[in-house]
């Protein structure tokens, strides 16, 4: 049987690592080539394939949409082949990710799932950082974090995992006190629960409500969702929350407050250096969690 000529494969490292770092000069950077000596190593790939995989203008280098599909067609493949040689190899540790998650993320979305990341990647183990100030600390102290943000700072690789929206999450006796009916009185005599790191949640909420000059009895704040949503649960006060974390705790004893829809400023994200998608514990958690649609 005649031999398959295969691709020229630091071509298709140049290729790989450009669409991943998002940028041909920090590809030619992480790689130790010249931007004019990796657009040559992806011209080769494109001669090879009979397509344009990217378009140039001045600096930049765009995908195609032929580039698209033959990025998703042979990424599956390449991390099936690197599984092959791990499981076969003696000599491969243990892959480390230093990871930064928000408690509530990897109790209600996270841990549930990550029994499958361990079967496709059993020598990949995690390290949970469950620590402030996360999109500070990484690259340094963190190889990746999973946050909480209106938008991650530039210089980040950042995916937006969900968008959410704003609820007023209390126990239903404190509902059944206010009433169906949106009464600013009985309102301002309430405590309400805020998270320090959200504090945008609330002002969003009152202006969907047009009560955006409530002023309630106290305010007191929070850096645990898991502990607002108890407190919720035990009457101590009115949680502003992301309807999500409601929905997955499943707690029968809180309700949402007027079951009013207000756009959350926040969404999750998960971020990294861009050069730490070159880490194969940051790839392999990364493309996982994007597949998973945690």
């Amino acid at each position: 049987m005649p031999t398959r000529r295969l691709p020229p494969l630091r071509a298709l490292e140049a290729f790989m690592r450009t669409v991943r770092l998002g940028s041909a000069r920090a590809a030619a950077e992480e790689i130790g080539l010249s931007p004019s000596a990796l657009s040559r190593r992806i011209t080769n790939l494109e001669e090879f394939v009979g397509k344009k995989l990217f378009t140039r203008a001045r600096q930049s280098m765009q995908l195609t949409d032929e580039g698209q599909a033959f990025y998703e067609a042979v990424n599956p493949h390449l991390e099936a082949l690197a599984r092959a040689v791990e499981s076969q190899s003696d000599n491969i540790s243990l892959l480390r990710l230093r990871l930064g998650v928000l408690p509530l993320f990897g109790s209600q979305r996270l841990f549930p799932r990550l029994g499958e990341l361990r079967k496709r990647h059993p020598l990949l183990h995690i390290d949970i950082d469950t620590g402030p100030h996360l999109e500070d600390r990484v690259g340094d102290t963190l190889d990746a974090a999973i946050i909480l943000s209106r938008g991650p700072e530039s210089g980040l690789h950042a995916v937006r995992l969900d968008h959410n929206m704003v609820h007023a999450i209390c126990s239903k006796e404190v509902a059944d006190e206010l009433g169906e009916e949106l009464d600013p009185a009985k309102l301002a005599k309430q405590t309400f629960l805020i998270h320090n790191e959200l504090p945008a949640s609330f002002e969003a909420w009152k202006r969907a409500l047009d009560i955006e000059d409530l002023e309630p009895a106290a305010i007191d704040h929070y850096d645990s969702g898991q502990l607002m949503l108890e407190a919720a649960a035990q009457g101590l006060g009115i949680a502003i929350m992301h309807d999500d974390h409601m929905r997955r705790a499943n707690d029968r004893r809180v309700t949402d407050l007027y079951k009013v829809d207000v756009e959350s400023p926040y969404s999750y994200w998960f971020v990294c250096k861009p050069n730490a998608l070159e880490l194969r514990p940051v790839r392999l958690f990364h493309d996982w969690l994007v597949s998973a649609g945690l």
